[in-house]
């Protein structure tokens, strides 16, 4: 798995989780709904940090505690 992939299962679950729709996530985040569904749309590939910071805030979590989970330990090499 590459890590955006990784990054963008791993914010489907919190959401999951916490019954926190995109939009209402938006929000929280000081973000649009336009471009928390950009970012999780399979074709795009970069990510922004500062998005994703954004969005751990709205998740009211450190960066730290967002990437503190399995799905990170075993990605696939991005070069190629």
């Amino acid at each position: 798995m590459l890590i955006k992939d990784a990054i963008v299962k791993r914010l489907k679950n919190i959401c999951a989780d916490r019954n926190i729709c995109y939009n209402e996530l938006a929000t929280r985040s000081g973000i649009t709904p336009s471009t928390v569904y950009s970012l999780i749309n399979d074709k795009r590939r970069d990510l922004s940090v500062i998005t994703l910071k954004k969005l751990c805030d709205g998740l009211d979590m450190t960066i730290t505690d967002f990437f503190d989970d399995n799905i990170f330990k075993q990605l696939d090499q991005e070069i190629q």
